[in-house]
């Protein structure tokens, strides 16, 4: 069971790099496509970091739920799972603002852009949290 528990703590951590980057990297994907008039190397970097994190989330969530079941799911795990859906569904949304950035698509402005990032290192806080803590 140390193994799961291991993949799936490399593979949180990887999906983290993520989902705090990717927002970010969008905020700069657009000023260089306003100033080339294109996409240029950060955006297909931020779309290559975006795909390769999806594997690793799906990965995260599949030893999460594996490794839930070996624990009995305890009633602190249900609250643990309801963040990282919340956590799950602001990382599909990000992969929408990539999707439309690919195509020259930026409407959302750098305010929202750097307040939809904090949203996410506000739910690991939680997170981190709930598994530390162990409230219930």
């Amino acid at each position: 069971m140390s193994w799961v528990k291991i993949i799936h703590i490399l593979c949180v951590m990887g999906w983290m790099t993520s989902i705090f980057a990717v927002p970010r990297a969008i905020i700069y994907w657009k000023r260089e496509h306003a100033r080339l008039g294109e996409n240029g190397p950060l955006g297909d970097l931020t779309y290559r970091l975006y795909r390769f994190s999806f594997g690793l989330g799906v990965i995260a969530i599949l030893t999460g739920v594996w490794y839930g079941i070996w624990l009995g799911w305890p009633a602190w795990l249900h609250l643990k799972a309801t963040l990282v859906v919340l956590l799950a569904a602001h990382y599909l949304w990000t992969g929408r603002l990539v999707r439309r950035a690919q195509k020259g698509v930026f409407t959302e402005s750098d305010m929202y852009l750097r307040i939809f990032n904090e949203v996410s290192v506000i739910g690991t806080i939680a997170i981190l949290w709930v598994v530390v803590a162990q409230p219930f």
